[in-house]
């Protein structure tokens, strides 16, 4: 039997704040979804983004401590041009979002920068840069 990664969960301590941030970052939630339990974005490819709330969790976990400090999840996510990096930061940080790492361009031949979501998850924007000879 062949595994697929289908789902990444993660689990908002703000359900409105997370949704608010990855909608702002072009992620598509259904209408309402503020006043659900468990909402999730189909990401191109078919990957699926699911947000729970606390509670959701703790509804069938209920031990279930949260993590305490900086997230410890890493999300990436490829942006149309390194233009649309700079501009998709500038956008999250003027909302109030911690920005880690402001865009450069990474030695490895993309333009990179990382943002925080609301619970502390790195979130990095990046984006092929042209090559020499395109330039």
């Amino acid at each position: 039997m062949t595994v697929r990664l289908a789902v990444i969960g993660l689990v908002a301590s703000d359900l409105a704040a997370s949704l608010a941030f990855y909608r702002r970052l072009g992620l598509v939630f259904p209408q309402g979804a503020e006043d659900q339990p468990h909402v999730e974005a189909e990401l191109p490819g078919g990957l699926v983004l699911a947000l729970d709330t606390e509670e959701t969790i703790r509804s069938f976990h209920p031990g279930r401590q949260p993590a305490t400090g900086a997230g410890r999840v890493s999300l990436a996510f490829r942006c149309d041009s390194p233009a649309d990096v700079d501009a998709r930061y500038e956008d999250l940080v003027a909302a109030g979002h911690h920005g880690e790492l402001k865009p450069w361009d990474a030695f490895w031949g993309q333009r990179y920068a990382v943002v925080h979501d609301p619970d502390g998850n790195a979130v990095d924007l990046f984006a092929p840069l042209p090559s020499p000879a395109a330039e």
